[in-house]
């Protein structure tokens, strides 16, 4: 038997196609839900983040606007929740140049416009935000690591170092999408904390 180590090119490469299956696996699963179970979970989901300390605490949570039509983690209830409390709420907003994302502070999400990404962003005036507290994270799958697999294009990954430490990370997703293990890559961030419908698990990167 050769017991050799794997060329780490040709493992990132098996990885990266791993995720691309798992990743179509995970958006037929999500989308075969009918909305208003998406919804019921998404509610549960937005009481627990609602009692996280790290929400509780936090006065600037960065947030994302769902995409219906993907049948998305839905938080839009727990804006006005958390503005009540005096937060400052960001959302995600990518440069159409440089693709680079960031967040900027909204004050009213509807208000917010799709620029051809397929979700509704921040306009380009609003406050860009250099700090935050806690950093909500959409994932199609995730793990109790805190590894999860979004729709490939990079943007939190790129982003989050940015901001996190001292930010804390929660990954939110339904329990059907919590898996054993996410295959992992070198440009993957894993985040601190792990919310779905049924459960909230701080992450174990062991």
């Amino acid at each position: 038997m050769d017991d050799r180590a794997m060329d780490p090119d040709v493992e990132a490469a098996l990885r990266h196609r791993a995720k691309g299956e798992l990743r179509k696996r995970a958006r037929a699963l999500r989308n075969s839900f009918p909305r208003d179970a998406i919804l019921e979970r998404s509610r549960r989901i937005q009481r627990a983040l609602a009692e996280l300390p790290a929400v509780a605490s936090a006065r600037r949570v960065a947030l994302f606007y769902p995409i219906e039509d993907r049948n998305e983690v839905d938080l839009r209830e727990l804006d006005p929740l958390l503005r009540a409390r005096g937060v400052r709420v960001a959302y995600p907003a990518i440069d159409p140049e440089s693709r680079a994302m960031t967040f900027r502070f909204v004050a009213d999400p509807e208000a917010m416009e799709e620029r051809g990404l397929g979700f509704r962003e921040p306009a380009p005036s609003d406050e860009e935000a250099s700090e935050l507290d806690v950093i909500v994270v959409p994932a199609l799958q995730i793990d109790p690591r805190g590894h999860r697999i979004g729709y490939g294009a990079g943007f939190y990954d790129r982003t989050l170092p940015r901001f996190s430490p001292p930010a804390h990370t929660v990954g939110v997703a339904f329990d059907f999408q919590l898996i054993a293990e996410v295959p992992s890559t070198k440009e993957d961030v894993p985040l601190a904390t792990i919310v779905t419908d049924a459960r909230v698990l701080a992450a174990d990167p062991g």
